[in-house]
């Protein structure tokens, strides 16, 4: 009797590569992937973010840059940057927001939202001293930053 072949039971989605997730901005037109793991995964409260995703909070991902690929529609993309601090980036077809580079920190952040298929799993709340919605869900509050990242690192309340 013949062993089972080892591949006999493995599906594997054709778009979804291993350790691979794709997202889009709203109209599709830009499609970014990311690969590997995040740096870091956790919610913003920072005025800035709030103004920029029209929301109380920011669900992020961050990546090294070698991790973010743009896949289509890199001319089709947007940029500011209200501080040196942060280059965000948009599709200038629907006006979906697609990431933010911070290239004092050295990373990119994607927003969970723009990577459904990723298992986000946030880990920590930073500037948590500027929120506008409470979330008592167990998890580091960071006053601003870790201090790695040259904030005070000092933890809040929930």
């Amino acid at each position: 009797m013949s062993a089972p072949s080892p591949h006999a039971h493995h599906h594997h989605a054709p778009a979804q590569r291993a350790n691979t997730w794709e997202g889009a901005c709203f109209c599709g037109a830009v499609q970014v992937e990311v690969s590997g793991e995040p740096v870091a995964m956790g919610y913003c409260h920072c005025e800035s973010c709030r103004a920029w995703s029209a929301s109380p909070v920011n669900a992020f991902t961050l990546w090294k840059p070698e991790n973010v690929r743009i896949a289509r529609g890199a001319d089709r993309i947007g940029s500011y940057s209200k501080t040196p601090r942060s280059t965000r980036k948009w599709c200038k077809s629907c006006g979906g927001h697609l990431f933010t580079e911070h290239p004092t920190w050295g990373v990119i952040d994607v927003y969970a939202a723009t990577i459904p298929d990723f298992p986000y799993q946030a880990g920590v709340h930073v500037n948590y001293q500027e929120t506008k919605l409470r979330m008592r869900d167990g998890l580091p509050k960071l006053r601003d930053y870790p201090k790695e990242m040259g904030g005070s690192g000092e933890s809040l309340a929930e």
